[in-house]
């Protein structure tokens, strides 16, 4: 568990050597990323989400918050290979942050089951499934993408070609995919997969993110 400049927190990989989210802050990454350039950009009142990089939860937890007030029904569909453990994601301090929210809203994401659909909410349903992005079993018309894996440099194999064509075929025209990422071979793998490439403002630390959308 470390603690990043905004407060909030993160966990590290040591075998990558790669915090989970940007040292300069969890919390304002997430929402700049996923929430401003993605979720509050959709304009519509149903949304379907695919989260490809569960990990803490924090993009799911600032989805729920946003969406409330906007009235907004939520499909979302997070993918995890490994899931973490009830010592590690005890100790996020995401609640204490994030309001309003639930109360006890981060431990029911984290031991909800998964491979099964579960209403969080009576607008937010919330399916978790446990699989490597190279293996993983999408639903249909997705219309938000939230690409949260480790870095390419890190983890190349999973910013492919292979991988951003499955994400193409279950995604409908117009759909919107965020990375906090803004790599050439990102950028080319995305282009040559059917999606239009923008470069957009990044978070604080980082100078530029891909905002891309479906053809």
């Amino acid at each position: 568990m470390k603690m990043t400049e905004d407060g909030s927190h993160t966990m590290f990989v040591n075998g990558l050597d790669e915090p989970y989210h940007s040292t300069h802050g969890a919390l304002q990454e997430s929402m700049h990323v996923f929430i401003k350039q993605g979720l509050l950009t959709v304009k519509q009142p149903g949304v379907r989400i695919l989260e490809l990089g569960f990990g803490t939860g924090l993009n799911t937890l600032l989805t729920l918050k946003e969406s409330i007030p906007l009235n907004l029904d939520i499909y979302y569909h997070a993918v995890e290979k490994y899931p973490l453990k009830d010592s590690e994601y005890n100790l996020l301090n995401y609640e204490k942050l994030i309001d309003p929210l639930p109360k006890g809203i981060l431990h029911r994401i984290h031991t909800c089951s998964w491979g099964e659909a579960i209403h969080i909410s009576e607008q937010f349903i919330l399916y978790k499934e446990e699989a490597d992005f190279r293996s993983m079993n999408l639903p249909p018309h997705i219309n938000l993408v939230y690409f949260d894996a480790f870095s390419p440099d890190k983890q190349p194999e999973l910013w492919t070609t292979d991988i951003f064509d499955s994400i193409n075929k279950v995604t409908d025209p117009g759909a919107i995919l965020v990375t906090y990422s803004s790599k050439g071979i990102v950028r080319r793998a995305l282009t040559s997969c059917g999606f239009e490439v923008y470069k957009a403002a990044g978070p604080p630390g980082k100078r530029e993110m891909i905002r891309a959308i479906k053809r």
